[in-house]
């Protein structure tokens, strides 16, 4: 088995549908620019809102070129925009790009919350009719001795 065929049978088996090409290389863009912490840090901060390069720049402890390639890799991942206003270079989150990964990713996620919550109910209200049916019938079943005895 190849390593498509292998990619195939997870995706079947975890419930969805094959990610196109593009979608796996958008997905893969995406994976890799927040597998990197400086990148991550970076993210974070944009999520308050627009910064200027010189202020992301600022928070971390590295050269500014090596920022710059970290907001670089964020832009071509399309998880940050830039645009210039005057002389200065403003970062913004697009979070868009997310929901492609995040939609995968779902499909291997165990129930939580809700769905954990309703899935409890529903074996309790099966336990309850078990036991309900049991004393029933118990029940039934004296009586239909007595009355033949």
């Amino acid at each position: 088995m190849n390593m498509d065929e292998a990619a195939a049978r997870a995706d079947q088996a975890a419930g969805g549908a094959r990610v196109d090409e593009a979608g796996a290389a958008r997905m893969d863009q995406v994976a890799g620019a927040v597998a990197d912490p400086v990148r991550r840090q970076i993210l974070v901060l944009l999520r308050d809102g627009p910064l200027p390069a010189g202020d992301i720049a600022e928070r971390f402890a590295i050269s500014r070129p090596a920022v710059s390639r970290h907001l670089r890799v964020l832009r071509q991942s399309g998880l940050v925009r830039a645009e210039l206003v005057g002389r200065q270079r403003l970062y913004t989150l697009d979070p868009e790009p997310f929901g492609e990964l995040i939609t995968w990713l779902a499909r291997f996620a165990r129930p939580t919350g809700w769905e954990h919550r309703f899935d409890a109910l529903e074996t309790e209200v099966y336990r309850t009719r078990r036991e309900r049916r049991t004393t029933r019938d118990a029940s039934h079943g004296v009586a239909g001795q007595e009355n033949t005895a």
